[in-house]
C-alpha cells in the first residue's frame, strides 16, 4: 500500500466522520433543545413529549446535569451544555484525526530519507509531548485543578523531572510561578538544537 493510497483513505474516513458528528450534532441540538424546552416549562410537563424526555433523555444527560449543578448552574441548562460537550468532543475528535493523518505522512515521508528522518520526526514528537504537558499543567493550576486529579496528573508526572529544579532556582514573579515557562523554553531550544545536529551529521 502506497503513501497516497494511506492518505486517501484517512482523507475519506475523516470526512465520514465530518458528516458523521455534524448530523449527531444537528440531532443532539433538537433533542436538547426539546429538553430545554420541557425543563423550562415552555413545554407542557405533564403532555407525551414531556414523559418522553423525562424517560429517555434525562437519564442519558444525568453526568451533565449533576456537574452543572455542582458548579453552581442551574439543572434546567443542562441540555444546553450536553450540546456544547457533543459540538467540543466532536471539534476534538476531528482535530486529533487531522494531527493524526498529518503525522503519518510525515512518518511516511520520513521513512522514505532513513532512519535519521525517522529520528528527528520521533524527537520532535517526544519533545512536542513534553511541552503539550507542560502547558496543561499551567492551564490546571489557571483553574485551580489538582495535581493529583486524573485529568491532568500525566501532565505533572512526565514534566516534574524538569521543573522541579528549576522551581528551586528561579523566582516567582509576584504569584507566578515561571517554572514550566522556562521548562517550556528550554524544550523547545533543545530541540532545535537537536534537529540540527541531525541535519548536519
Amino acid at each position: 500500500m502506497d503513501q497516497n493510497t494511506i492518505v486517501t483513505g484517512l482523507d475519506v474516513v475523516i470526512g465520514v466522520l465530518r458528516y458523521v458528528f455534524l448530523g449527531a450534532a444537528g440531532l443532539t441540538g433538537i433533542v436538547c433543545a426539546g429538553d430545554w424546552l420541557v425543563r423550562t416549562r415552555r413545554l407542557s410537563p405533564f403532555g407525551p413529549a414531556a414523559r418522553f424526555f423525562r424517560k429517555t433523555v434525562d437519564p442519558a444527560i444525568a453526568p451533565v446535569e449533576h456537574a452543572v449543578v455542582r458548579s453552581g448552574g442551574l439543572p434546567s441548562s443542562a441540555p444546553l451544555w450536553a450540546l456544547l460537550a457533543v459540538i467540543i468532543a466532536g471539534i476534538i475528535v476531528l482535530s486529533l484525526l487531522g494531527v493524526v493523518r498529518d503525522n503519518i505522512i510525515l512518518i511516511l515521508r520520513a521513512a522514505a530519507f532513513g532512519p535519521r528522518a525517522l529520528l528527528s520526526v520521533l524527537l520532535g514528537w517526544t519533545i512536542g509531548f513534553l511541552q503539550l504537558a507542560l502547558i496543561v499543567r499551567v492551564m490546571a493550576s489557571w483553574v485551580r485543578i489538582s495535581p493529583y486529579s486524573r485529568w491532568v496528573r500525566w501532565s505533572f508526572i512526565l514534566t516534574e523531572w524538569l521543573v522541579r529544579p528549576l522551581r528551586k532556582r528561579l523566582p516567582n514573579v509576584g504569584m507566578f510561578d515561571i517554572s514550566p515557562i522556562v521548562a517550556w523554553a528550554i524544550l523547545w531550544a533543545i530541540g532545535a538544537l537537536l534537529q540540527r545536529v541531525i541535519s548536519f551529521s
